[in-house]
């Protein structure tokens, strides 16, 4: 409280939030143009076998004769015919003529791989990766795992970028992780190797989410709590405007290299800005850095018109309204493993883990998938980018005005039920299946908007942060295995939607046992979340009815602030 105390005389409402807010979220315009730009980067054009003969053949005939064979006729007895068009990855050995009279050849024609590389259509996509590296046929597994690759570059991130943030500050590592950002994905767009690419986009991942971890660190921890729902919704229609920038950036840019090269310098640009961005007073002051804090308080309150508070706030009241903090808030230290070891966590942090996971694996499975749907690929993902603007308001009326847990269930047994019935849904029906898995995204993207608030909401302060980054490690492994799993859709086409569906639906009906966090108070302790729990098993809403056992006797309810108090905290915090 000591904190929330300062911050509030300086003000946690004021002009300075409303600047730092707006600042912090503009990366997230180019974010989607990272993790979803292998849409396009790595989309696969029509492609079929080079044939060099019909290349450097010179068709001099006359135009009367019969021998005056189109290109698409030399092709026809070049290439075999599969699946209603021409084969990928195979060829003839020699020539069939017989063709050009009638459509059968023999049984025991000799056929061959594709020896002197493909020929891509370029009326889509002028250059991708797979253009560049021949990542087709037998090497088409290696544009999914690149993605895989990326999503991995996240996980690390993840740990990494958050373990340095809580010791050496989240500005420092939100500008190193921006300028590396601009260098990781500029030494991606000028790859030579498919090798080189592939790392570059490994740490291109590892920067970005450094760099979205601590900006959204960083606006949260400059507001009033009362403000943090409000903010996680903007941060989320920042990220879906973001989609309309990479659907115009590919748009106007067919070449992968411009593509991949665009979006990461922007970030040079971010790195500038983020100089004059403050460091998170609230982290300075745990690491008893007084003087910084009252600086950067100080300044603060300027920016908000608090002159007054400027003047009179010196670095003796700062250090004793800290000290006196850390005096309240000697307790037990908790790790990652008690999520599991402590019966009242396991239950919840088990079933996040499967929440987390499906919200992802699925998430990505459909966004990475464009080129499944066999249509425009620019339209449908302009559709896709606008489908998430009512996905984010809708979600935010739902666990406003009806409840975090049947809000999030419902959003992924929409999604459930979408997959599953596309699988019965024949491949002509293109506009249907199109619909539905625009839908489908969009709750998904609702799904995301909802689990980030209802883990913080569901795990007390001494193991929130603990309790938020590990659950949504699985989220990193969905995101790996999603584009995995699409390899095996072309020999077993309902294969994807079928693993994509059952996790969905699974971690629906699970999300329903979690308990509900909607108008109820934030705890702050363990044994606050045992006093919870067993009052609502008496089927007592209000605390203060509830029977205490012996074990949890000193913990009490206090109605005037509806907060909960216990030996181990003599004022509560809500973060």
């Amino acid at each position: 409280m000591a904190f929330s105390k300062l911050l509030k005389t300086v003000g946690d409402s004021g002009r300075f939030q409303l600047i730092n807010s707006i600042i912090l979220c503009i990366p997230l315009l180019i974010i989607p143009a990272h993790h979803l730009i292998q849409n396009f980067s790595a989309a696969t054009p029509r492609h079929h076998c080079r044939v060099p003969w019909i290349e450097n053949a010179t068709l001099e005939a006359t135009r009367d004769t019969p021998w005056n064979l189109s290109k698409e006729d030399l092709l026809r007895v070049a290439i075999p015919w599969e699946h209603d068009s021409l084969s990928r990855c195979s060829r003839f050995v020699r020539p069939q003529w017989q063709l050009l009279l009638n459509d059968s050849v023999s049984d025991d024609v000799e056929i061959e791989g594709c020896l002197d590389g493909w020929k891509f259509d370029s009326s889509e996509f002028r250059s991708t990766i797979v253009t560049e590296w021949n990542l087709v046929c037998d090497k088409r597994a290696m544009k999914r795992m690149a993605q895989s690759v990326y999503m991995g570059g996240l996980l690390v991130g993840g740990f990494l970028m958050g373990g340095l943030a809580d010791k050496i500050g989240r500005r420092t590592i939100m500008l190193t992780s921006n300028f590396l950002v601009g260098v990781s994905g500029i030494t991606a767009a000028f790859a030579p190797t498919f090798a080189l690419y592939t790392v570059a986009r490994f740490f291109d991942g590892m920067f970005i989410v450094g760099a979205f971890l601590n900006a959204y660190c960083l606006g949260l921890e400059w507001l009033n709590p009362n403000h943090f729902v409000i903010f996680n919704m903007i941060s989320d229609l920042y990220y879906g405007a973001g989609q309309f920038f990479l659907v115009g950036l590919a748009y106007s840019m067919r070449n992968w290299r411009y593509l991949q090269l665009t979006p990461s310098a922007i970030y040079f640009l971010f790195f500038l800005i983020s100089w004059f961005q403050p460091e998170s007073a609230r982290w300075l002051a745990q690491q008893k850095k007084y003087e910084e804090t009252l600086k950067t308080l100080k300044r603060v309150a300027r920016i908000n018109g608090k002159h007054i508070a400027a003047e009179s706030l010196d670095i003796e009241t700062v250090k004793k309204e800290m000290e006196n903090d850390n005096k309240v808030k000697r307790q037990k230290i908790y790790t990652s493993f008690d999520l599991i070891r402590i019966p009242v966590l396991r239950k919840r942090t088990l079933i996040l883990f499967i929440v987390w996971f499906a919200t992802s694996f699925s998430y990505y499975g459909v966004a990475m998938n464009l080129q499944g749907f066999d249509m425009n690929i620019y339209v449908l993902m302009l559709m896709f980018a606008a489908i998430d603007i009512p996905a984010y308001l809708s979600t935010f009326y739902a666990i406003t005005n009806i409840g975090r847990r049947v809000s999030q269930a419902v959003c992924l047994l929409l999604v459930g039920v979408i997959f599953i019935v596309t699988i019965f849904l024949p491949s002509e029906m293109k506009i249907v299946r199109a619909s539905l898995g625009i839908i489908g995204k969009g709750a998904l993207a609702g799904s995301f908007s909802i689990i980030y608030l209802y883990t913080g909401e569901l795990y007390p302060t001494v193991i929130r942060q603990n309790g938020l980054g590990t659950t949504a490690t699985m989220a990193r492994v969905g995101g790996m295995l999603a584009p995995l799993i699409s390899i095996f859709q072309e020999e077993y086409p309902f294969l994807p939607q079928i693993v994509y569906g059952v996790a969905s639906l699974l971690a629906g009906l699970l999300a329903l046992l979690l308990p509900e966090t909607r108008n109820r108070p934030l705890l702050d302790t363990v044994e606050e979340m045992k006093f919870q729990q067993q009052c609502y098993k008496q089927g007592l809403e209000d605390l203060t009815t509830c029977k205490k056992e012996p074990e949890l006797q000193e913990v009490t309810f206090d109605a005037s602030n509806n907060t909960m108090q216990s030996p181990s905290i003599e004022e509560s915090q809500h973060l």
